[in-house]
């Protein structure tokens, strides 16, 4: 595009617009609710500016007010928009169809998920038929470090990257097997991308084991990540690495294919 073109595209630009597009990158680089004030320095606006944009944003299911504090969050129209974007980009166009023939293989719940710094959000489920299942986590965001398709996709992050989004030395424990130590997590991270493999032996919530993989796009990097999660009833650490480990591995490969991921495009990027 040429200078003068670009002159008349910045002619239309609309200023609150603007406003609106910066508010949720403050939101998406924040760990907790924000309110108007910290918004307000964010963006060096008025509070009352703020606020407007905020009850706009509000009305149309963008952000959302956390009743307890006052401050805000990002909405669930903001989780619909990024699901338009991954349909359209093609993640969930060429995972649904993987997960359903891997459900028939195992009768397991298959999710896909993706990374949201130390979290992950959960974009689309595919159902075993047992009656006795593990709740629907799709639309909720878990802690990565706790899930295995949350480290499956963790274990391709480099150091730098790990660093900038693990900042305390230990986190949050949900059960007694979490691993909450930094450094610990770190030296598991890398046996995970030795083996190609992560999984959750009920470090999120009591009696629920996953495994999961990361699904690796043309430059060979973790975009997403597929696993497979069950009760304990029907699911152990034998099960897992035995039959299904090369289930959840092929899965994760044809995706990563369809997506563009060949050994030789990674070479080339890298």
């Amino acid at each position: 595009m040429d200078t003068k073109k670009r002159r008349e595209k910045a002619d239309y630009i609309i200023q609150s617009v603007v406003h609106a597009l910066e508010m949720f990158d403050a939101f998406m680089g924040a760990k907790d609710d924000l309110g108007v004030t910290d918004l307000a320095k964010k963006l060096d606006l008025h509070k009352n500016n703020v606020f407007r944009l905020l009850a706009t944003l509000e009305t149309r299911g963008y952000v959302e007010q956390n009743k307890l504090t006052g401050n805000y969050r990002l909405g669930y129209k903001t989780f619909e928009l990024g699901q338009a974007f991954l349909h359209q980009a093609g993640l969930l166009k060429q995972a649904r169809p993987v997960m359903d023939e891997l459900v028939k293989a195992c009768n397991e719940t298959v999710y896909v998920g993706v990374l949201r710094g130390d979290f992950v959000i959960y974009l689309d489920i595919a159902e075993t038929t047992h009656s006795v299942r593990v709740a629907n986590r799709v639309g909720t965001l878990l802690p990565a470090y706790a899930t295995a398709i949350g480290k499956a996709q963790l274990a391709y992050l480099s150091e730098d990257e790990l660093a900038r989004i693990f900042t305390k030395p230990k986190m949050q424990a949900y059960t007694d097997k979490t691993i909450t130590d930094r450094d610990k997590l770190y030296a598991h991270l890398r046996e995970v991308a030795k083996k190609g493999y992560a999984m959750d032996l009920e470090e999120l919530e009591q009696d629920v084991f996953c495994i999961g993989v990361p699904v690796l796009d043309y430059t060979g990097r973790a975009v997403a990540g597929l696993c497979v999660s069950a009760p304990g009833c029907r699911m152990g650490r034998k099960r897992m690495e035995g039959e299904l480990m090369p289930l959840v591995k092929a899965a994760g490969a044809e995706v990563s294919r369809a997506l563009g991921y060949t050994q030789e495009a990674e070479k080339a990027a890298g």
